[in-house]
Order: C-alpha cells, then sequence, then structure tokens
C-alpha cells in the first residue's frame, strides 16, 4: 500500500466533506485538487462516488430523527408529511431526466479546470446578485415549501451538472429566488441531495463495479470516512451560519478562487 497516496485520498476525503453542502462545488474543488496533488487511483470515479456517499451518508445521520418523523407521517397519512415527500420528488425528477441524457457529454467535455474556474466565478457573481435583492422570504420552514418551489429548485439543480457550479449552491440560491428563506433552503437543499445523490452514486457504482479491488480499497475507505466526518461539521454549522448571515463570503471565495485559477491555467 503506497502511504503517499493514502494520505492524498484522505485529503480529496476530508475536502469532498467541507465542500459537498457549501456554494462553493464539491465536485470542482475535487477535480483541482486532484490536479494539483496527481492523485493515482485505479478506482478512478468510484473513488469519487463512494467519498460522496460518506458525505451524503453524515447529512442522513444528523436528519435521522427528521427522516424517521417524515417516513411515519407519510405512512400514517399526515398530510405535511406526503406533501413533503412529493416535493423532494418533484425537485428530484429534473436532475433524473436531464441527468440520463447528458451525463456523458457532461464528463467528457466539461470536466476542466477551466470550466471549474468560469463557473466559479459566475455563480459567485450570482449569489452576489441575489443577495443584493431585498426580499421577504414567503416559506419560512423547509416542511412547508409549495409544489412550485420545489419544481423550480429542482431545475436550479440541474445547473450543478456543470463543475464548479456547486449543487448546493445551486439549490439554495433557486430556493431563496423561489421565496424560501435561507434556512428553509439549505435544508430543502439537504434533503433534496438525499436521492439526488444516492441515485448519482448508485448509477456510477454500478458502472465503474469492476475497478473495484482489494488493492485500492483502503484508500477508498479512508476517503469515505474522512468525506462523513467532514461533513458532519459543515452541515451543523451551516444550517446555523444561514439563520444570521448572507452567503456573500462564499460568493468572495469563488470568484477569487475562480480568479486565481483562471491566472494558472491559462
Amino acid at each position: 500500500m503506497d502511504n503517499l497516496e493514502l494520505l492524498k485520498a484522505l485529503f480529496l476525503g476530508l475536502i469532498e466533506g467541507l465542500t459537498e453542502f457549501l456554494p462553493i462545488s464539491s465536485t470542482g474543488h475535487l477535480i483541482l485538487f486532484g490536479h494539483l496533488i496527481d492523485f493515482q487511483s485505479d478506482s478512478g470515479r468510484a473513488f469519487e462516488v463512494i467519498i460522496q456517499l460518506g458525505a451524503i451518508l453524515a447529512v442522513c445521520w444528523l436528519y435521522r430523527q427528521k427522516i424517521v418523523d417524515l417516513l411515519k407521517g407519510f405512512f400514517s397519512g399526515d398530510i405535511h408529511a406526503r406533501r413533503f415527500a412529493v416535493n423532494v420528488f418533484l425537485a428530484f425528477l429534473p436532475a433524473v431526466v436531464i441527468g440520463i441524457f447528458a451525463v456523458d457529454f457532461i464528463k467528457q467535455v466539461l470536466f476542466s479546470p477551466l470550466v471549474v474556474a468560469c463557473a466559479l466565478i459566475i455563480g459567485g457573481l450570482i449569489i452576489f446578485a441575489v443577495e443584493a435583492k431585498e426580499f421577504k422570504p414567503r416559506t419560512i420552514e423547509a416542511t412547508d415549501i409549495t409544489f412550485k418551489q420545489a419544481i423550480l429548485v429542482g431545475f436550479a439543480q440541474c445547473l450543478a451538472m456543470i463543475p464548479g457550479t456547486s449543487r448546493s449552491g445551486a439549490t439554495i440560491i433557486g430556493g431563496m429566488l423561489s421565496g424560501l428563506s435561507r434556512k428553509a433552503a439549505t435544508e430543502f437543499s439537504f434533503f433534496l441531495a438525499m436521492p439526488t445523490m444516492l441515485g448519482a452514486a448508485t448509477y456510477d457504482l454500478i458502472r465503474n463495479a469492476s475497478v473495484l479491488s482489494s488493492d485500492n480499497m483502503m484508500n477508498i475507505a479512508a476517503g469515505f470516512a474522512a468525506a462523513f466526518i467532514a461533513a458532519l461539521l459543515v452541515v451543523k454549522a451551516l444550517v446555523k451560519f444561514v439563520e444570521k448571515h448572507t452567503l456573500r463570503v462564499f460568493a468572495w471565495y469563488r470568484v477569487i478562487l475562480g480568479v486565481v485559477l483562471l491566472i494558472v491555467f491559462l
């Protein structure tokens, strides 16, 4: 086992966990840092998928009681629980439909540092523009989201297929533009991440299962654990942060990082 590659796997797992639920693009950071540290893994895409699973399972763990309560309510006929489940499904659908037809094109053409840099900058400018608006949210709690708002968030999520855009950033900003409070948009983004990322991970693992072996399992396990632990810390902190602060700090980070990357890679 290569100890250096193990450390790189731990580092990338940490990056995934720290960035997956912040509006700064985890995929973009993995592409960039993977280039910078020259991470060599026979597992390739499977490694990325499994560390993303580590991050999403952290959200499932943190929201386990809410998930259980919603499931109980859904099967007992509670109208609010059923409406929320339908909303998550409606928001999930656009990514499924578009992803099936566009996934190969996106991975072959758009996975490059230059695309990431441009998406980071554009996304940062959009966050600045949205935060500059004076608006009163119509929906304060994620469980009160309407069908229309859910569909709008779902289409916003599709933009995150472009590396550097950020799934959480697109869904949070899309939610805010549809009338959700920052906290409601953030929490709905977390719930939407569960079927979206679990579905994408399952699809990618099936396609890449042949590259998994005992030789690379230690690196994969290390990255998974690092992503899980880092995401546990970030998710709690982000919910508290958005209750009192705007997203401008993330916009500044995106723009500055994007400009630096353009300078480095052009």
